[in-house]
């Protein structure tokens, strides 16, 4: 009894760094688990992403105690692999079950449960690693950072680029001002890579045995099933249950220019192009978004343009390119490509960083169009994860190592930053639900609200569904 009473003691009291946004800053835990001191988690959604994050995290020494999905057969398939794990449907009563048995809850889920999940976890004091995007919402993201900062958890966002070296030696390169100053920068996505654009399918089918609906619907409002619709995969395209291509990818391809620029806080959001949300249900099947941020920090006013759905940034920014990609480019207007490109472009005034890697790991360096490799890396000023994996399993280890105190620097998309980062990139979402091409809304960050265009503030948050909550 005795032992167990440590081993909580050591857990409550071992997270000092989660809440904070990563500025390299050294924050750490105080106290180092022993031996003895294992630590014990439960995973939320099992299946696809889910489950390799449960893997990953039982493969850094953590026990896996508890498994929810709300599909069975999923379960069941998991439970194979983690035989000695309680199983649920619900993330509710699992958190209830076992909130004084675990220590660190992983939400894989979709979007529109993250937050429910998350919340309801750090409020009982655990450590939570979540998918990205963090949140739903808006708001939803700023409540989690705010929570995170005041239970002091250790907290990880699934944006696995962040622990590849390629994406810290970028960043530290654009800091050191090895491109000048910056004043542009582009992203585009080959999402969506599901149906998007469309209004809601008619008709219902009956909810399979193995199926719990009510789980599934969580937080948004009801509605029926529909085969292949909404569970398993294209959930992501559905305003009440995604957050498109932008909230699937931005958190990817956006993390190196954000994290460089700190772009965070934009004062407006456009929607230079947007083919339209039918019936408020799906997400546009293409949008072009301007988000403009202020000086900030020394920073120079930016523009930041993201594209997706098959849109490009401008030819005179992709004539810039290696000529290897340029042909891509070519490749895909011709429509010969069976998956569009991404991509990342920051211009300076020295020279240009190009990144065709979601998670920002691989760049050129461009200057007067050509790249090259005449340029000096600056020192090191962001340290290294010291641990061999897949950037997964890299993430993995930098949480779980932070929990222990093992890795003192601490977790670099830790709720602090991946709330900004998603609060950010969720702007975008008012100007294509707020529908008009061409018009700036007018954004003010602190208070969370458009201040041109009272309409578009009802998507900054929405009402749960009864019996679900956003605890506070």
């Amino acid at each position: 009894m005795s032992q167990r009473k440590n081993r909580r003691q050591f857990v409550g009291q071992s997270a000092a760094i989660g809440a904070g946004v990563w500025a390299g800053t050294g924050l750490q835990p105080k106290l180092k688990a022993s031996p003895l001191q294992s630590l014990a988690a439960a995973c939320v959604g099992v299946g696809g992403k889910g489950g390799s994050d449960t893997s990953h995290i039982g493969g850094q020494e953590v026990a896996i105690a508890g498994l929810c999905d709300v599909d069975k057969l999923t379960l069941t398939k998991k439970g194979r692999e983690f035989p000695d794990a309680k199983q649920y449907t619900d993330y509710r009563e699992m958190i209830e079950a076992l909130g004084d048995k675990v220590d660190i809850f992983t939400v894989s889920t979709p979007d529109h449960t993250h937050a429910a999940a998350a919340m309801m976890a750090m409020n009982r004091k655990k450590h939570v690693y979540c998918q990205k995007p963090l949140t739903w919402s808006i708001k939803e993201a700023r409540m989690l950072r705010e929570t995170a900062a005041k239970m002091g958890v250790v907290t990880q966002m699934g944006n696995q680029g962040t622990s590849e070296n390629g994406l810290r030696t970028a960043v530290e390169l654009i800091q050191s001002g090895g491109i000048g100053e910056v004043k542009e920068v582009h992203v585009w996505t080959n999402r969506p890579i599901w149906p998007q654009g469309a209004g809601r399918p008619a008709g219902s089918d009956p909810i399979p045995e193995t199926l719990d609906w009510e789980s599934w619907i969580g937080p948004a409002p009801m509605r029926p099933y529909v085969k292949d619709a909404y569970h398993r995969f294209n959930w992501r395209g559905w305003i009440d249950f995604g957050t498109g291509a932008l909230g699937d990818m931005a958190c990817h391809t956006t993390n190196m220019p954000v994290m460089a620029l700190k772009l965070w806080d934009p004062t407006s959001v456009t929607a230079v192009a947007n083919s339209g949300i039918v019936d408020n249900e799906q997400f546009p099947s293409t949008s072009t978004l301007k988000f403009e941020f202020p000086e900030r920090e020394g920073l120079a006013a930016t523009d930041f343009y993201w594209y997706d759905g098959g849109n490009l940034p401008p030819d005179e920014i992709l004539e810039q390119l290696p000529e290897r990609f340029q042909q891509r480019i070519a490749d895909q207007k011709a429509g010969k490509l069976r998956r569009k490109t991404s991509g990342a472009v920051v211009v300076g005034s020295e020279g240009t960083i190009f990144s065709p890697d979601d998670y920002g790991a691989r760049f050129d360096f461009i200057r007067n169009g050509e790249v090259t490799k005449d340029y000096k890396l600056p020192e090191q000023s962001i340290p290294r994860i010291p641990y061999e994996g897949s950037n997964d399993e890299r993430q993995k280890w930098e949480f779980v190592k932070s929990i222990t105190g093992e890795y003192k620097t601490g977790t670099m998309s830790n709720f602090g930053y991946a709330g900004r980062l998603t609060e950010t990139m969720l702007v975008g979402i008012l100007a294509l639900r707020g529908g008009e091409v061409g018009k700036r809304y007018e954004w003010d960050a602190k208070n969370l609200k458009c201040t041109n265009d009272e309409s578009v503030n009802k998507f900054v948050h929405r009402e749960y569904r009864e019996g679900w909550s956003l605890e506070m």
